[in-house]
Order: C-alpha cells, then sequence, then structure tokens
C-alpha cells in the first residue's frame, strides 16, 4: 500500500501543480484573446464600403425592399462613421422603377436622393432601348438615374472589384 499511497500523493501534487500554473496562463490567454476582439480591424475603419442591388422586377414591393436595403446600409455606415457607396441597377422589367411614366417610387427615390448621396441608382441602357422599340416611344428615366450600356455588365463589374452584391 505503500507504492499506492505514494503514487497518490505524485499524483496529487501534479495535479495542485497545474491547478498553480494552468489558471494564470489561462487568464494571459483569455486577456489577449479579449484585447484581440475587442479591438476593430484598422482596415474596416479605413476601407469604404460598396454594395450593389439588383431590381429586375417590376414589383413596388421589390422596388421598396431594395429603397429600404439601400437607406438602412447607409444609415448603419453613416453612424458608424465610415463611408459607403451604395448603387441600385435596374434592368429589364426593374427599369421601370427608374422610369419617368411609371415608376411607384420616384418621390421616394427622390427623397433619398436628396438626404443620401452615398445611394446612387443606373438604369440598363438596353433595357431604356429595347422598351422604347417595344413602346414605339422614347422612354424617360428619372432625373436621379444615370444610364449604363447594359445593366447586367454594371453589376457584374462592380462585383469583379469586390463590390458586396444583394438581390432583394
Amino acid at each position: 500500500m505503500t507504492g499506492s499511497g505514494e503514487i497518490a500523493k505524485a499524483v496529487l501534487a501534479g495535479v495542485a501543480a497545474l491547478l498553480i500554473v494552468v489558471p494564470p496562463a489561462l487568464a494571459q490567454q483569455k486577456s489577449q484573446a479579449a484585447v484581440q476582439t475587442s479591438k476593430k480591424p484598422a482596415v474596416s475603419q479605413k476601407k469604404p464600403h460598396h454594395l450593389v442591388l439588383q431590381v429586375n422586377t417590376n414589383e413596388p414591393a421589390t422596388m421598396n425592399l431594395a429603397l429600404n436595403n439601400a437607406a438602412n446600409v447607409a444609415q448603419y455606415y453613416k453612424d458608424l462613421g465610415e463611408k459607403v457607396e451604395i448603387e441600385i441597377v435596374t434592368f429589364g422589367p426593374g427599369l421601370h422603377m427608374l422610369r419617368d411614366d411609371t415608376s411607384p417610387v420616384k418621390a421616394r427615390i427622390k427623397a433619398i436622393t436628396a438626404s443620401t448621396p452615398a445611394i446612387s441608382f443606373k438604369a440598363c441602357g438596353n433595357t431604356q432601348e429595347n422598351m422604347g422599340k417595344t413602346e414605339n416611344k422614347e422612354i424617360a428615366l428619372i432625373p436621379e438615374a444615370s444610364v449604363v450600356k447594359s445593366g447586367v455588365v454594371r453589376v457584374m463589374e462592380l462585383q469583379e472589384r469586390g463590390w458586396a452584391y444583394v438581390r432583394p
């Protein structure tokens, strides 16, 4: 029994030693982890954020959702003091969002553009041209919109440059 008693004492001594040494080491690791997680990366504070929202449907609910998303993102980064650039790109039936004669949200776009310069609106030139041929008239856009040759290509190019993409 003397041999097993000595083994038990040795094990207890080892456990006691671990209890004395390990907690300070764990505390140091936890402290370092807390410092790391409490610091925001310097890159995110200086790098501007970029978001492209696609609208390709003639549904007022989708158009309003895109406007809500854009306004919420712009406000979020404004509150953080960080820069953001947001483009809403329309093509196909979504062009109605930016048409002067059919847009169900043109008053809202006018208000958003006046108050939030971080948000811009792009209309697909291909769609505008095709709608004009189909309707046999020139398709006028709201003044807040600018034309790009192709809405799909615009979305692709922005994504290739690292922009975040959302389709509401």
